[in-house]
C-alpha cells in the first residue's frame, strides 16, 4: 500500500473496536496506529495473520499490547503455498540428518497454528474460509484446509474468522456438515440480504467492513440493514479497503468509525447505541480483553 494513511475521523460518542485487520501491512510504530485509534474511540482492535510467519507476528503483537487480540490461520490464497512450502522444508530437514521423519506438509503446518490458537491472546483462528474469486489454490484444497481450521477453532475453543469470496453456500455447508464452533465470524461479509438471514439463523456474527460505504454496495447496505444488530460487528481490513471519504487511502484501525456510522445509519440507530452493541458483541466472540481498559 502506497497512498498515505487517510486522516482522522471524528471520534465515536463511546468505545469501539476494529474486529479485524493487519497491524503487520502497515507502517510505522504499532503504538503510534494504536494511538490514533484510540484518540478516534477504537479502544480494541484484532490483528490477524494470514500465513505461518504472519500469525506468529500477530501472536507476539497481541501478547505485547493489552488491548489487541489476534487471529491465526492459513489464508485460502495461500494453502498451496503453505502446503508447498512446508514440504520442502520437511524434505529439507530430513536430508540434514533431523531425527523426527517429518510428517505430511499439511498437518505440520496445522500443528504450528494449532500451537499458536492456544495461546491466551489468540482468540480466534482466520482467516480462514474459501475464496473462487482468485485462483491461488484448487477449491478441493481450500475446503480440506478449512475443515481442517474448524477443528482446531473447536479444540482451542476460539472463534472462526472466515474469509469467504464468492463462496457462501460451501462455506455454510462445510460448517452445517463439520460443525461450527461456538462463535463463527464472517470477516468483510460480502453477502446480501439473503446470506445475511442465513448467517442470522445459525448465529454466525457479520463483520462490515469499509466496502459497505461504497457507492456500488448496495447489496452490503440491504445485508446490514436485516442482520441483529447482535450479530455485527465492525472491521477496518487494514491497510485494504478504506471507507468513504478516505477511499483510496491507506486503511487504519481508526477508519473504522466510519464504517460504524454508516451501519448505524443503515440500521437507522443511533451511533452511541451501536458502539455499545458491538462492544458487547466482541468481547461475547472473543472474550474479555485482559485489563479491561482496551489499548
Amino acid at each position: 500500500m502506497k497512498a498515505p494513511p487517510a486522516p482522522p475521523p471524528a471520534p465515536l460518542p463511546g468505545p469501539a473496536l476494529d474486529a479485524h485487520a493487519h497491524l503487520d501491512m502497515l507502517p510505522g510504530p504499532v503504538e503510534a496506529v494504536l494511538a490514533a485509534a484510540r484518540a478516534a474511540g477504537i479502544i480494541r482492535a484484532v490483528t490477524v495473520g494470514c500465513d505461518v510467519e504472519s500469525s506468529r507476528w500477530a501472536a507476539a503483537c497481541a501478547a505485547e499490547h493489552a488491548g489487541v487480540y489476534a487471529a491465526v490461520a492459513i489464508h485460502p490464497n495461500e494453502t498451496a503455498r503453505a502446503e508447498a512450502g512446508a514440504a520442502r522444508e520437511g524434505g529439507a530437514a530430513h536430508a540434514a540428518g533431523a531425527a523426527r521423519e517429518p510428517g505430511p506438509a499439511r498437518d505440520a503446518v496445522l500443528a504450528e497454528i494449532a500451537v499458536l490458537a492456544a495461546l491466551p491472546q489468540v482468540r480466534a483462528v482466520g482467516e480462514t474460509g474459501l475464496d473462487y474469486y482468485r485462483d491461488s489454490a484448487p477449491p478441493d484444497l481450500q475446503r480440506d484446509w478449512f475443515r481442517a481450521h474448524i477443528e482446531i477453532a473447536k479444540a482451542a475453543g476460539k472463534a472462526l474468522m472466515i474469509h469467504d469470496r464468492d463462496a457462501h453456500d460451501d462455506v455454510l455447508d462445510i460448517l452445517a456438515q463439520q460443525g461450527a464452533p461456538e462463535h463463527v465470524v464472517f470477516h468483510c461479509f460480502s453477502g446480501g440480504a439473503e446470506m445475511a438471514k442465513r448467517c442470522a439463523d445459525a448465529g454466525y456474527v457479520m463483520s462490515f467492513a469499509g466496502n459497505l460505504t461504497f457507492p456500488n454496495a448496495g447489496q452490503l447496505r440491504e445485508a446490514a440493514a436485516v442482520a441483529p444488530a447482535d450479530l455485527i460487528l465492525v472491521e477496518t481490513d487494514a491497510p485494504y479497503l478504506t471507507p468513504v471519504p478516505n477511499r483510496g487511502r491507506m486503511n487504519v484501525p481508526a477508519q473504522v468509525a466510519h464504517t460504524l456510522r454508516a451501519v448505524a445509519e443503515v440500521k437507522r440507530i443511533d451511533v452511541a447505541g451501536l458502539c455499545a452493541t458491538v462492544m458487547a458483541t466482541g468481547e461475547r466472540v472473543f472474550g474479555p480483553w485482559r485489563d479491561g481498559i482496551g489499548l
